[in-house]
Parts: C-alpha cells; structure tokens; sequence
C-alpha cells in the first residue's frame, strides 16, 4: 500500500505540475493572440486590449510585458515542482515533498485573494478553473505520498527529527 500510494501520488503530483506548465503556456501565448487580456478576462471593466492599446500603446505593452513574466513564472514553477515530485518525492526524499508542496502554495496564498477583490470581472470557470483542476490533482497527489514517505525505512526525513552529523 505504502509504494502504492507513493508511487500513485508522486504521479498525480507530477500530472498536477504538468497542468501547471500548460495554464503558463496558454497564458503566454493569450498574451500575444486572442482576445481578451488573459484565460477568462475579455474586458477590464469595459476596456478591450484594443481600446488600451488606443488609449496608450505604453499601458499595453506593459500589461503584456506583466503577462509574459507571469506566465513564465508559472511554467518555472511547474517545471521544478515536476522534477521535485519525479525525482525526489517518489524516490521518498521528504525534503522534495516539503519544496514541491511549499513552491505552488506560497504562490497560491498570494494569488488567489486578489482575485476574489472585485475590481474586475472575469470568467471563474475559464480563468481559474483550469489552474484549481491541477492544483486538485497536485494536492491530492501530496496527501496520497506521505504514507509512502513515512514508510519503515523509508530514507524520508518527512514527520522525524534529523539525524545529527557526528
């Protein structure tokens, strides 16, 4: 049960931080095509991507430069949660599960609040769906490794007091 779970976790992890990188990637691409200024927002209170570019080609620019360096940052997180869940949570090194798990939460806590401030309008399902689909998957993934983790001789450090160098 306890390789199991690690092995199915880690996976769901990994699948989760693979979602990750794919909401960053169609982030940036809507950043440069499509309508609308990212997933899920066509219109910021009124204003079309073509009505800002009109108003200042600077404003646009910079909203777009924000996007690519946004959407960057997701694909970077992603990546390095998937290496951390590929080659470390499931070869139970616990200090890859607290990374793996700690990268995308930090970013969530940051995140996710200022979308519920309401000074703009958006499509939930469509802007946030996709992103709380992966992180489902990545914390599901999370809570079915620790017992593969925590598991007799296990070489984790998850849950127990270092080892002090003699």
């Amino acid at each position: 049960m306890n390789r199991a779970s690690l092995r199915y976790g880690s996976g769901l992890m990994l699948l989760g931080a693979l979602g990750f990188v794919v909401y960053g990637l169609v982030f940036f691409v809507r950043s440069f095509s499509g309508s609308g200024f990212e997933l899920g927002v066509s219109t910021l209170n009124g204003l079309t991507p073509a009505d800002v570019e009109e108003f200042s080609p600077a404003v646009m620019h910079y909203i777009r430069h924000l996007h690519v360096a946004v959407a960057e940052f997701i694909m970077a997180t992603g990546v390095a949660v998937a290496a951390l869940a590929w080659f470390g949570v499931r070869r139970r090194q616990g200090w890859a599960w607290i990374a793996a798990v700690a990268a995308p939460v930090v970013g969530l806590i940051v995140v996710v609040p200022m979308h519920y401030a309401g000074r703009f309008t958006y499509d939930h399902l469509t802007h946030l769906g996709p992103i709380y689909l992966a992180t489902l998957a990545f914390l599901l993934g999370a809570v079915m490794a620790i017992p593969g983790l925590r598991a007799a001789g296990s070489s984790s450090n998850l849950g127990r007091a270092p080892d002090r160098a003699r």
